[in-house]
């Protein structure tokens, strides 16, 4: 092959993994998306993968707290509309500032954020942040990505066959860095937004007042700790999510302001 077509193969490749042709749209924001990957698997996988956390991991004996994360879960997943998951919602013993959800509605909560959540509807906003991660199935798109990125990265390698050690090493390694901080990072920043965006109207639409979503994050900024710069990130900068979030503000009043019941703040802790 001559060197523009080594080259347009790893244009071709680049756009590829870029997922420029969208399979699907996520509900709620109209984004295209790849999608290579069945729900049905992705939520077998999830619920896996969530038993051998809850095996590993130690369940938080806290039963106040526990009801806490139940019920404003439940709240947030009748909100959410997705009565084909099988929604679990538990409180782990940990450290860690974090919560996670795995495919099909598995979610799981630290003790370690509860303090910077502070009550139910800082909780909701984690909460709704996380579920919105499962309806929008953010774990089988990034499971396409990774897909689609392998097999890129395989034609990439057959299109430069012919060239020297050199020219292969040096393209490679283009691509490589060009897939993680060109897309699958990105993504990851992008899946974080919409999730955010989301997870808001998930809030307000529970009953949950929608302005404590902004208060957790400046609660969660001023916490502090060594962070990469965000473009090295697969999760955006506090002041980012803050500044959407009261982009997206009058929309989510609009809903809390319909929501019955109404829950404000709910209980603290």
């Amino acid at each position: 092959m001559t060197g523009r077509r080594h080259w347009g193969a790893l244009a071709l490749a680049a756009t590829l993994a870029g997922g420029a042709c969208g399979c699907s749209e996520v509900a709620g924001t109209g984004r295209q998306r790849l999608m290579l990957v069945s729900e049905a698997d992705e939520m077998k996988l999830g619920a896996q993968a969530y038993q051998e956390v809850l095996a590993t991991e130690k369940v938080s004996t806290n039963t106040r707290m526990t009801a806490i994360v139940r019920r404003v879960g439940e709240r947030i997943a009748k909100a959410a509309n997705q009565p084909d998951f099988t929604w679990e919602f538990n409180l782990i013993e940990s450290e860690q500032v974090n919560a996670f959800c795995l495919p099909g509605g598995k979610i799981a909560v630290y003790t370690g954020i509860l303090p910077i959540m502070k009550n139910e509807a800082g909780m909701a906003a984690v909460l709704g942040h996380e579920v919105a991660h499962a309806v929008a199935r953010h774990g089988g798109e990034r499971m396409s990505q990774q897909m689609a990125v392998g097999a890129v990265q395989k034609l990439a390698e057959e299109g430069l066959g012919n060239t020297s050690a050199q020219t292969r090493k040096f393209a490679l390694g283009a691509l490589g860095v060009g897939t993680q901080y060109g897309v699958l990072l990105p993504y990851s920043r992008t899946h974080e937004l919409e999730a955010d965006q989301l997870g808001l109207t998930y809030m307000a639409k529970a009953g949950y007042d929608p302005r404590e979503a902004v208060r957790l994050w400046e609660r969660m900024r001023d916490a502090g700790g060594s962070k990469p710069p965000e473009f090295m990130s697969t999760h955006p900068s506090e002041d980012r999510r803050i500044t959407q979030l009261e982009e997206f503000m009058p929309a989510a009043l609009e809903a809390y302001n319909h929501s019955q019941p109404q829950y404000g703040l709910g209980e603290s802790w």
